[in-house]
């Protein structure tokens, strides 16, 4: 169970501190829930904790591993399909696992290929999404602003 203050990352949203903890209750039973703020992106929610670990919720990796685990994702082979439909479906999968290296590598494809051709906007989509979650992790893992962890990602994957 995290606690108030505790840095942890949602999987389509980014990371965030919890700023609270509430009971609430649903259908006549009591249940605890985290109000997490996601700074970067002025967000609000509200996680059932009993439902945190199927949701995907992770603690935010420290300052050196987040750097370090962008950094790698540059060398894992990822084959992407020419359909643009199957790429969506395949990176959204990697966005929901919650994983900082498969969301870097949804980032880095994406960057890549638009680069070379136009995105369909459900790509673009995606590319916005995957590059939100890892700036949030950048900001709340070395206590930075928004515009600063930007840089850093570009600096870190090569733009």
């Amino acid at each position: 169970m995290y606690c108030k203050g505790d840095k942890i990352v949602h999987p389509l949203y980014g990371a965030g501190v919890i700023e609270d903890l509430e009971e609430n209750e649903v259908e006549g039973v009591g249940e605890m829930f985290y109000v997490l703020n996601i700074p970067v992106s002025n967000l609000k929610l509200k996680i059932s904790a009993r439902k945190a670990e199927i949701s995907g919720l992770r603690e935010v990796h420290q300052k050196d591993e987040v750097i370090s685990i962008i950094k790698s994702s540059a060398f894992v082979a990822v084959n992407m399909s020419d359909n643009w439909n199957q790429r969506y479906k395949d990176n959204l999968e990697k966005i929901k696992s919650g994983s900082l290296q498969d969301v870097a590598i949804v980032f880095r494809n994406l960057m890549k290929r638009e680069k070379n051709r136009s995105l369909s906007s459900a790509e673009k989509k995606i590319l916005t999404t995957a590059k939100q979650i890892i700036i949030s992790e950048i900001a709340l893992s070395q206590n930075i602003e928004k515009g600063v962890a930007e840089e850093i990602l570009l600096t870190t994957v090569g733009e």
